[in-house]
């Protein structure tokens, strides 16, 4: 099962939610080649419940995951932004991922996030698969928690930006703290725009339909990580088209329609 550990189903999370942009970016995960993701939308974002409920009312349920008509599963997860500077990803049952989320709704604006230590006894309250978001990227600051903090996380994120712009530096830090702390490391593509899909994901060696049997296979290492060769070209095509998605619907345009009518 190819899997990949952090995407977003948002173009930005200022952005309003777009059932089409979703579905379409779905379809573009499958056809990449993937078998699953993990939906980890930032924590803050705008219609953070209307994806879920999206999901609900158009796909079919299995174990803890969605399934769309492609046969794309689909696992649902969060961002959140943390007081030190950070992101911490938390993968789970859809109810646990929305009842987390509103209870987090006070601490979702810069200045009102909350510490690790805080989070990480809310997490307690669930059955959830814990991961450090791209710990090494420029303002955070994941590395420098006390260490029985750093042993909470299940997993660190080999992120696919970062080894866009630097993957051997990347792959060296990473697994050098979760060796550190006999922690696993699992690769999510930060995906908010499609061609970012393949750039870096993980393959188990069975398939799972939810939470219980990822962790077993994480905690087994039965799995490899794998990067495209053209990683670096990926992230740099999604990032460029992020970015005039974003100009044309400042402009006023309507950039779902134009990438659904165009695919």
């Amino acid at each position: 099962m190819k899997i990949d550990f952090h995407t977003h189903g948002k173009l930005a999370k200022k952005l309003p939610f777009s059932g089409a942009y979703t579905s379409w970016l779905l379809t573009e995960a499958k056809t990449a080649g993937l078998d699953a993701i993990c939906l980890t939308e930032h924590f803050n974002t705008i219609g953070f419940q209307e994806i879920y409920q999206y999901l609900e009312n158009h796909y079919e349920k299995e174990g803890d995951c969605y399934v769309t008509d492609q046969g794309l599963k689909l696992f649902p997860g969060m961002e959140t932004d943390i007081a030190e500077g950070g992101h911490v990803l938390s993968i789970g049952p859809s109810d646990q991922i929305l009842e987390l989320n509103q209870r987090l709704e006070p601490y979702k604006e810069k200045g009102n996030f909350l510490p690790f230590e805080t989070l990480s006894r809310y997490f307690d309250s669930y059955d959830l698969l814990v991961g450090a978001g791209h710990p090494y990227r420029e303002g955070g600051h994941i590395p420098e928690l006390s260490d029985h903090l750093i042993r909470k996380f299940d997993f660190f994120d080999l992120n696919g930006k970062d080894i866009a712009e630097d993957e051997a530096g990347t792959k060296e830090k990473v697994y050098a703290l979760a060796g550190k702390f006999d922690k696993k490391v699992a690769a999510g593509s930060d995906t908010h725009q499609s061609f970012q899909y393949g750039c870096i994901y993980n393959v188990f060696e069975k398939e799972c339909v939810t939470v219980k049997e990822i962790r077993e296979q994480i905690e087994k290492e039965a799995y490899e990580i794998r990067i495209s060769q053209m990683a670096s070209f990926q992230v740099k095509t999604a990032g460029l088209l992020k970015k005039s998605l974003k100009e044309i619907n400042a402009l006023g345009g309507d950039y779902v329609t134009l990438l659904v009518k165009g695919a």
